[in-house]
C-alpha cells in the first residue's frame, strides 16, 4: 500500500468547529538498489510499482540502455523499507567506480541494507513544547508572503521562516529547493546566535522526514507546513516528540501529532485555544 490513513484533528482558524479527521498520508520508505550484488544507492519513495522504478532508474543512470539490458529483477521486503536487487551482466569493472563516484560527489550518500538503517537511525528526544495557539498559527501564515520576495517573483521558491512562540517572523530564507532553504534559515540561526527551542518554523513546502529530522537537529520543536506531510515524517515526528501541524491555511491547519496526547490524537477539546 502506498497510502495510509492517520488521524489528525483539523484545526479551525477562521471561525468554526474543530473536526476529528482521518487523512489519507502518502507511504514513503527507504528503496536501496543492489545492482550485480553490489550495494549502489537508496532512494525515498513511494512503496508501488517498484519494478518500473528500477527499469527506469537503470536507464536513467546510464546502467542500462532498455529493459533487456537487465537479468535478473527481484524486490523483497526488509526491516525498515524495501531492496530491489537486479543484474545487468553488461555492466563490468564500471560499476564499482560508478558506485565510489556517487558516494565522492554526494549524491546518495547511503548505500544498501546499511543505509536503510542509517536513514532510521534514532533521533534525539526533543524538550516538551507548548501547543501553538490559532492567534500564532494565523499571524505567520498571514505574513509570510511579505518574506518570500524571491517567491513572488519567479513562483519557484522555497521559504523557511523561523517564527517566535507568538507568530512572529523573526527570520526566512529562500531557494529553489526545500531542504536548501531549511539548511539556510538553520546556518542563517546559528550565526546570529539565534535560538530554535523556544518557537517554530514555517516551511512553504511538502513535510518530508528530511525536513522534520533537520528541524529536529535544529533543535526546533514544533514544525509547520503549508503542504502535506507523508507517512515517514509523520513517524519520525512521533519518534522525535516534534509537534507537526501540516496543510497549514489561512482557514485551518491540520494537527497530526502533539506529544504526550499519541493515544487521544483526534480528540478536540473545547476553548479558545486548541490541543488534544
Amino acid at each position: 500500500m502506498a497510502v495510509r490513513e492517520f488521524p489528525a484533528l483539523e484545526v479551525a482558524l477562521a471561525g468554526g468547529e474543530d473536526a476529528s479527521i482521518s487523512r489519507a498520508v502518502a507511504v514513503e520508505q527507504p528503496v536501496a538498489f543492489e545492482i550485480n550484488g553490489l550495494a549502489y544507492a537508496v532512494m525515498m519513495a513511494s512503496p508501488c510499482d517498484l519494478e518500473d522504478f528500477a527499469v527506469g532508474f537503470a536507464m536513467s543512470e546510464a546502467l542500462a540502455t532498455s529493459p533487456e539490458d537487465i537479468g535478473q529483477l527481484d524486490v523483497a521486503e526488509v526491516e525498515g523499507g524495501r531492496i530491489v536487487r537486479l543484474s545487468i551482466p553488461s555492466l563490468g569493472d564500471e560499476l564499482a567506480e560508478r558506485i565510489r563516484l556517487r558516494l565522492t560527489e554526494g549524491s546518495c550518500g547511503l548505500c544498501g541494507i546499511r543505509s536503510i538503517e542509517e536513514v532510521l537511525r534514532p533521533l534525539d528526544a526533543l524538550a516538551p513544547a507548548k501547543p501553538l495557539t490559532r492567534t500564532a498559527l494565523k499571524r505567520a501564515l498571514a505574513r509570510l508572503r511579505e518574506h518570500q520576495p524571491m517567491g513572488t517573483a519567479t513562483g519557484a521558491m522555497h521559504v523557511a521562516a523561523a517564527c517566535s512562540r507568538d507568530g512572529e517572523i523573526l527570520l526566512a530564507r529562500e531557494d529553489v529547493g526545500r531542504h536548501n532553504a531549511l539548511d539556510k534559515l538553520v546556518g542563517a540561526m546559528a550565526r546570529q546566535g539565534l535560538s530554535a527551542d523556544d518557537g517554530f518554523f514555517l516551511l512553504s513546502a511538502r513535510c518530508s522526514y528530511e525536513l522534520v529530522e533537520k528541524t529536529v537537529r535544529a533543535g526546533c520543536a514544533t514544525l509547520v507546513t503549508v503542504s502535506a506531510p507523508t507517512s515517514l515524517a509523520i513517524e519520525r515526528a512521533q519518534e522525535s516528540g516534534l509537534q507537526l501541524y501540516a496543510l497549514a491555511r489561512e482557514d485551518s491547519a491540520l494537527l497530526l501529532h502533539l506529544p504526550g496526547n499519541d493515544a487521544r490524537i483526534g480528540d478536540a477539546s473545547k476553548g479558545t485555544e486548541h490541543g488534544l
